[in-house]
Order: structure tokens, then C-alpha cells, then sequence
């Protein structure tokens, strides 16, 4: 199993960077079949071979994937379409 874990400060409000992490959320299930379900200011999700969180704080959002053996080949592109998402989504 690999584990990838991003952290950047977003410079939104609390229902500002909820409402980033929805909408980033909702294109991963649209592209991915990724499901999620929110836990407070956490959001988990999951689909065969990845699973993680993604946490928000006043300051910053954390997210932490970690992907089955399979997908780990592709942890190089997987990296580059997360950085391009917080970029779109959490940018501060």
C-alpha cells in the first residue's frame, strides 16, 4: 500500500473551503466512482483500491490517500491530478 498526503493552506472561510471540498468531491465521483460521506469537517472516501480523508481546518486542508497495490503504479499521474485539483479548488 502507498500512502500520499498533501497539505496547503486555502485562505477560505469555513463554508467556503466546505464548499471547495464538495465540488472537488463531486468531480472525483463524477471522473472516478469515488464515494464520500463527511464526518464533521472530515471527509472520507473510498472506492476499490484508494481509499483516504480529506480535512479541513480554518487554515489549511489535508488530504491523505492511500492506494491498493495496483493503483500504486500509477502514483505518479495520480500526484499530478491532485495537485492540479487543490490548485483549481484550494487555491489561498
Amino acid at each position: 500500500m502507498s500512502v500520499i498526503t498533501f497539505q496547503r493552506k486555502h485562505g477560505k472561510s469555513e463554508s467556503d473551503a466546505r464548499a471547495a471540498a464538495e465540488n472537488m468531491a463531486l468531480q472525483l465521483k463524477k471522473e472516478f466512482d469515488l464515494e464520500y460521506v463527511w464526518d464533521g469537517e472530515v471527509m472520507q472516501f473510498k472506492r476499490p483500491g484508494v481509499s483516504g480523508e480529506l480535512t479541513l481546518d480554518k487554515q489549511n486542508v489535508i488530504l491523505t490517500i492511500r492506494l491498493g497495490l495496483f493503483l500504486s503504479a500509477l502514483r505518479p499521474r495520480i500526484e499530478r491530478e491532485v495537485h492540479r485539483f487543490l490548485d483549481e479548488n484550494f487555491q489561498a
